[in-house]
């Protein structure tokens, strides 16, 4: 088990891991992104994410993507966009190893917090949160703008 900081030629793993984490959240056909938007990204000349990967004998079985966001009312926070562990992996700590590096990573950074989203059908998911003492937040609501809204206002 190794978790290392991800690099521009992980990101064909990457994208796979992007797939499977859609096929799991019954969304397989919601996947937009291409390998040259995720380079470009995140290794153009503005990078939006960074990312840990979790690699099993050089193969990648998970990864942690994240970005900075900054709440007016706590300062600088890390998002964590998406931890995903290859159904093969699971149970086998990768997801625990992951988010530890997420969490040290706002420590380093002098982040406020550490937030992020799951599904609320994603029992095993919640339960993990939970162990940890996250808090989960049922007050808020997500609330989007896609592409074609964007475009059209």
């Amino acid at each position: 088990m190794k978790i290392r900081k991800g690099v521009k030629a992980d990101l064909p793993q990457v994208l796979e891991l992007i797939h499977e984490l859609a096929v799991y959240e019954k969304a397989p056909d919601e996947v937009e992104i291409t390998l040259e938007q995720l380079e470009q990204d995140g290794f153009g000349d503005k990078p939006v994410y960074e990312f840990f990967v979790a690699e099993n004998d050089k193969e990648i079985v998970g990864i942690a993507l994240y970005y900075f966001r900054y709440s007016t009312w706590k300062g600088k926070a890390v998002y964590l966009e998406d931890l995903v562990v290859r159904a093969s992996h699971r149970g086998k700590g990768y997801g625990q190893l992951l988010l530890d590096a997420i969490i040290h990573e706002a420590k380093r950074t002098n982040s406020k917090q550490v937030r992020w989203q799951v599904l609320d059908w994603n029992e095993p998911a919640i339960k993990f949160y939970q162990k940890l003492g996250a808090e989960l937040d049922e007050e808020w609501v997500n609330c989007t703008l896609n592409a074609r809204q964007i475009e059209a206002y």
